[in-house]
């Protein structure tokens, strides 16, 4: 086996339990995430300081009755883009964490905690403050996929640069790849920094959002520039679960199981990166949910990426949806940023893992 570290023999030793059991588990726990998901997307579009209860939705969607043209705009303007945002963003972040996970071979691999949330948010800032500078025929063509494109491009050079750096000779170590993320965070940090300096009014009130995290800007046009490529990524990740099982192993024995180790790495990144910058353009940079979700799924499920990648997307959009809603009502008519709920209880999620309780040892 691949000298991969005790937080990595977490996957390979794992992998020794029951299959059997543990698909059947499985299957049924995406079930009743799907469940779940259905449930609390509910529960958001009926749930805040406006009186739009579940009777005002059954009418809206199914034509039982009238309801009022503010009732609509709450419902269809307000609400429903912004649970449709959160679920999947909460989902893409997820599921990035649980692939890079897998394709450094360690549980504490997170988009957030190792940097590419910052490299996004330092593309998507860029494009916020010297997006004028660009050409007047490019902006046109890159409309509004502009600010995802550059986030994405923010997130792919930093994934990139991080597994250069963290990989020697086939493998991954977990503190240079860590140290590395936290100095790439500082220097994306102190870049976002001089573009705080030069910015303008408006610019800054922009720039703000980045901060903490937040759906409240959610609209339509942000699920129409975002929600394509994060569905793409969903739809397309879980095909890479037989591959990263393989990769539990080390590349070598992944590389003599006929997996084709270097495509995988470069579809594994792309796809992060493109889902982390998708999600930070049209969310800012909220924490934790790439490395608090994974974790939950695999304490029940186990480690099979063929059911821990979609698990992990119904979870992740549940968990964001849900977080949203709490900051929507719990200082109404004010919104708390969503990022401090991540952060409270994913820090604490974090320090839990890194001091290896129930056998997650982290090096």
């Amino acid at each position: 086996m691949t000298p991969i570290g005790k937080s990595g023999c977490l996957f390979s030793c794992r992998q020794s339990l029951d299959d059997g059991d543990r698909s059947s588990l499985a299957r049924l726990v995406i079930c009743l995430l799907a469940v779940l998901l259905a449930a609390v997307m509910v529960f958001s579009l009926t749930a805040g300081a406006s009186d739009v209860g579940p009777g005002t939705l059954v009418s809206a969607w199914f034509g039982s009755g009238g309801i009022s043209v503010r009732d609509d705009i709450i419902l269809h303007s307000i609400r429903l883009p912004r649970v449709v945002l959160g679920a999947l963003v909460g989902a893409g972040l997820a599921v990035s964490g649980a692939v890079m996970q897998g394709l450094f071979r360690n549980p504490l691999a997170d988009p957030g905690i190792i940097g590419v949330s910052s490299g996004a948010g330092l593309g998507a800032a860029g494009v916020i403050v010297l997006g004028g500078a660009l050409p007047a025929s490019f902006a046109a063509v890159a409309g509004i996929y502009l600010l995802p494109l550059a986030a994405f491009g923010g997130a792919l050079a930093v994934t990139w640069l991080l597994y250069r750096i963290g990989t020697r000779s086939g493998q991954t170590s977990i503190a240079t790849m860590l140290l590395a993320g936290i100095a790439i965070a500082a220097l994306s940090g102190a870049c976002i920094g001089l573009l705080v300096f030069v910015a303008d009014d408006q610019q800054l009130r922009d720039l703000n959002f980045w901060g903490l995290g937040s759906l409240a800007g959610a609209n339509w046009d942000k699920v129409l520039s975002a929600g394509p490529v994060i569905a793409t990524v969903l739809v397309a990740m879980p095909l890479l679960g037989k591959g990263l099982n393989g990769l539990f192993m080390g590349e070598a024995v992944a590389g003599h199981m006929g997996i084709n180790v270097q495509r995988l790495k470069r579809i594994a990144v792309v796809s992060v990166s493109a889902a982390t910058g998708a999600s930070v353009a049209v969310s800012g940079g909220i924490g934790f949910v790439g490395i608090v979700v994974p974790h939950l799924l695999r304490l029940v499920i186990g480690p099979d990426n063929r059911y821990l990648l979609p698990a992990s997307a119904l979870l992740g959009g549940s968990m964001l949806v849900l977080a949203d809603t709490v900051s929507r009502i719990i200082v109404a008519p004010a919104e708390l940023p969503i990022g401090i709920l991540t952060a409270l209880a994913g820090a604490p999620f974090f320090l839990w893992v890194l001091l290896g309780r129930k056998g997650l040892n982290a090096q």
